[in-house]
């Protein structure tokens, strides 16, 4: 059985362009598992991990990619994550899985956009870091600038492990505050790390950062701060031992540094990951008891949420298996499906259960990833990832031995915010149209595949234009589909402004049977809550004036009139519904009834709720040469932008606004055209907010005459 001690998984996160994958091929190559190094933007093809052509044409990640590496005697699985939000359920997805991570950031642009999405998603699945201050060769590299920004931004506590010697062209290494050494590398890669003194210049330096670290450390450790304040000398061992705690407490965050493009500082970042980076074995894990909780809920009890059913697993390969399918590829001779287990083992050829659906799955052929080649194994146990060949399931399902019925925690998953229409340019491609978006929308949970009922126009929804313009790209390249591509339409969303009381009726009577069915009740604004919920239905029916058979069909007949607002027929949210009285008839009242009932006192009520109209408002980074500062400000303006904050360092100007996502599409070849082609900007969802009552008139206006165009069309 191997040794789960000597394990690491861990994810390589970052903001767009903070050199996450140049990171990854350095990392390859010094430990062996490439030997050529290959650039993102080279002629030579593109990085190893960036495996898809896309990719590889425009310089950047777009899947997350798996390998697995040896360094000194530990076994490091890898996966390379995107950097642009667009992708972000590709990060979201495998930080759920891995165990640690590094948060690389840019020594100029500091923390940025996505690094505090990516440091929110850490948070929210309990990942340790350690933040890797990368590109310390570039002109107007400033480290300690970054340290601050980390405090600032992220609210965690940074711990400097090193500091640089010299910054920008002047950067020749980085003195190790642990061991107090110098550190250089040699060799055409950098592939020779070389220990030395201190130079004279950065002794002073280092002591002062040495001491500053270790006071920052014996906030954690009675022994250590006992043997600074009897000014003992501390053995290097006991800081590391210090460190590693802290580090897997979420206390600290070691910070390291270097430039990976020009070979420093990746072998000591590989040091620091297998020496405070966590096992498997160092986290908790914990599935839901879906026996249990059947149990309970069949035997009535009041307490039926699912934390209230957790169970620890082990970590020993040896019990029965529990594993994640945390992401799924649709390929030619069927699905790849990556899996993380976490207790047991999975065995190729043999049957696990699918606790979703309740099927036995057969296994056939199990393979280690390295990008997008692969070598087979025959067994996976606690603690790895692996891939799967030609097994049928979805992302997040859970899969267990035979007799075992646990579930582990999906990943969260954002809304789109963004929906276009697109069409076969002729009819021979229909078919392969179809074959590619319904794979997408398998293997990606943020692309949304919906039909217009009115126009028969296959919508696809996603998270940015970027988003759909990627997987447009990729039908036609790989499924050969020359498409229509509509207008991109914001993905409103109405709500209610005010309280309405309702008493509906319905009553039909027929030839036998007729449907009854009588609800009384208020229906109310809610906060609409971003991750959280947007609709909630109480039941403050008593004494039997309604049957409780009959109140979740009333639930279902609310949710079902919230599908289509009354304004321009777009999902309502934002809904309170109260039931509190009523009535039925002993033989005309059925679920039918009191579904069809409650769908149309919704769709009423909601005419008389002054509704008002919610859009999307998108946090936009935008990056750009101080001259054009003034007119990029002005056109945000414009957009009806706010900007929250703005800095001028170096002769680069960075703000950060909120700007509607109405008025940005496009906006990549405005700012273009704004700064010469030296502006840079990322985006990503903030918020929904109300829309101006003006605008609001503007939009319902306009979407009322494009129904009406579309029926005299059809």
């Amino acid at each position: 059985m191997k040794n789960l001690d000597k394990y690491r998984n861990i994810g390589i996160s970052a903001h767009i362009d903070s050199g996450k994958t140049t990171l990854t091929e350095r990392i390859l190559y010094y430990s062996g598992r490439i030997h050529k190094v290959r650039e993102v933007r080279g002629g030579d093809g593109g990085a190893t991990m960036d495996s898809m052509d896309l990719e590889r044409e425009r310089g950047i990640t777009i899947a997350s990619a798996a390998t697995q590496v040896q360094w000194r005697d530990y076994t490091v699985n890898i996966i390379d994550t995107p950097g642009h939000v667009d992708f972000t359920v590709e990060v979201e997805r495998s930080l759920r899985v891995l165990d640690g991570a590094v948060l690389v950031l840019c020594s100029v642009g500091g923390v940025q956009s996505q690094s505090l999405t990516v440091d929110r998603q850490m948070k929210r699945y309990g990942v340790p870091r350690i933040a890797f201050i990368n590109k310390m060769d570039r002109t107007g590299a400033d480290s300690a600038s970054v340290i601050k920004q980390i405090e600032e931004k992220l609210h965690v506590v940074p711990l400097p492990l090193q500091i640089p010697m010299g910054e920008g062209a002047q950067f020749e290494g980085v003195v190790d505050l642990v061991t107090m050494q110098a550190v250089t590398y040699e060799g055409e890669q950098g592939e020779k790390e070389v220990l030395g003194e201190i130079p004279e210049q950065f002794k002073a330096a280092a002591e002062e950062a040495r001491a500053a670290m270790l006071e920052t450390l014996s906030m954690f450790s009675d022994d250590l701060m006992v043997a600074l304040l009897e000014e003992a000398e501390i053995p290097v061992d006991d800081i590391y031992k210090v460190i590693r705690e802290a580090t897997l407490s979420h206390e600290i965050t070691p910070v390291m540094m270097g430039t990976a493009f020009k070979n420093k500082g990746v072998q000591t970042l590989l040091d620091a990951v297998v020496r405070f980076l966590p096992s498997p074995l160092d986290r908790e894990i914990s599935a839901i008891d879906l026996d249990a909780q059947q149990k309970a809920i069949k035997e009535g009890a009041e307490d039926t949420h699912s934390d209230s059913f957790r169970t620890k697993l082990s970590h020993s390969s040896d019990k029965p298996l529990v594993a994640m399918a945390f992401k799924i590829v649709d390929e030619t001779f069927g699905q790849l499906t990556y899996m993380r287990i976490y207790q047991g083992k999975i065995e190729k050829g043999q049957s696990y259960v699918n606790t979703r659906t309740g099927n036995s799955t057969r296994f056939g052929r199990l393979v280690r990833m390295h990008a997008d080649s692969r070598e087979d194994v025959d067994v996976g146990e606690a603690g790895d990832i692996i891939a799967a060949v030609g097994m049928e399931c979805a992302s997040g399902d859970t899969f267990c031995s035979d007799g075992e019925n646990y579930a582990l925690e999906s990943i969260f998953v954002p809304e789109p915010v963004i929906r276009l229409s697109i069409e076969p340019l002729d009819r021979d491609g229909a078919d392969r149209l179809a074959k590619a978006i319904q794979r997408f929308n398998r293997e990606d949970p943020t692309f949304h595949v919906m039909t217009d009922e009115e126009t028969n126009q296959t919508i696809i929804a996603g998270m940015g234009q970027l988003h759909l313009d990627v997987y447009i790209e990729r039908i036609k390249r790989e499924y050969k589909v020359e498409c229509i591509v509509g207008e991109p339409r914001v993905a409103y969303r109405e709500t209610p402004t005010i309280p309405v009381e309702y008493n509906h009726k319905h009553k039909k009577q027929t030839g036998g049977s007729g449907q009854y069915a009588h609800v009384v009740g208020k229906i109310e604004p809610m906060p609409v809550e971003n991750d959280g919920e947007t609709y909630e239905f109480k039941n403050a029916i008593t004494q039997g004036r309604i049957p409780k058979e009959y109140i979740p069909a009333v639930d279902k007949g609310f949710q079902r009139a919230l599908v289509k607002g009354p304004l321009c027929e777009c999902e309502v949210v934002g809904v309170s519904a109260t039931l509190s009285d009523g009535s039925y008839h002993d033989v005309d009242s059925s679920e039918m009834a009191f579904n069809v009932a409650a769908f149309n006192c919704m769709r009423d009520s909601l005419k008389k709720a002054n509704m008002a109209l919610l859009e999307p408002i998108m946090k936009l980074e935008v990056e750009v040469p101080e001259e054009f500062q003034g007119a990029v400000t002005g056109h945000i303006a414009q957009k009806r932008g706010v900007i929250n904050t703005s800095e001028t360092k170096m002769g680069t100007s960075v703000f950060i606004a909120e700007v509607p996502l109405a008025s940005m599409f496009d906006y990549a070849n405005e700012l273009r055209s704004m700064t010469q082609g030296k502006g840079g900007f990322s985006m990503e969802f903030s918020r929904y907010a109300q829309v101006p009552r003006n605008i609001q008139e503007e939009v319902v206006a306009r979407r009322l005459k494009e129904k009406e165009e579309r029926m005299a069309t059809a």
